[in-house]
């Protein structure tokens, strides 16, 4: 049940490459979207520290990417046109990433979804939380982001 079309998939991948040249950088990729969820790949190469392992800087920024991406492909989705911003998140680093990461951004509750739609719809602004889970490429868990993100409408041009 692919809940996104393949064009909102191309559309945010074009909306990285404008207004988001580090995606470039970082060579992250989205690798899947469905049931509302969403996984994206970053490579190991450009992202490696001094260990040879994944950089702290670069899966921060892939789960920040991943939850942001999350919720424009659904306010899109919704037909709610709105600038995404992060306000703050936590992350924990379990273990050391030695292949490359995969962070699945989870959708937030239906409930909360629709508290964010109204919020947005009655204030032209609103809060949402996102969950994003990174694992290696053998599926081992190796790191946990979570973060809360500003939803304000976009103005009129």
């Amino acid at each position: 049940g692919s809940r996104w079309s393949g064009g909102h998939a191309t559309l945010l991948r074009s909306v990285w490459r404008e207004e988001l040249p580090i995606t470039n950088a970082l060579g992250i990729e989205v690798a899947e979207a469905r049931d509302g969820a969403l996984v994206l790949r970053m490579p190991l190469a450009p992202n490696r520290n001094h260990k040879g392992t994944a950089f702290a800087g670069s899966l921060s920024a892939l789960t920040t990417l991943a939850g942001w991406s999350l919720l424009w492909l659904a306010l899109r989705e919704a037909g709610a046109e709105a600038h995404v911003v992060i306000q703050d998140s936590q992350m924990q680093y379990l273990l050391p990433v030695h292949s490359d990461a995969l962070a699945t951004a989870l959708p937030p509750a239906p409930e909360a979804m629709a508290h964010l739609l109204e919020s947005l719809r009655r204030h032209g602004r609103g809060r949402v939380g996102v969950e994003v889970v990174v694992r290696d490429v053998g599926g081992v868990e190796v790191a946990r982001f979570g973060g809360r993100y500003v939803i304000g409408r976009a103005p009129m041009r």
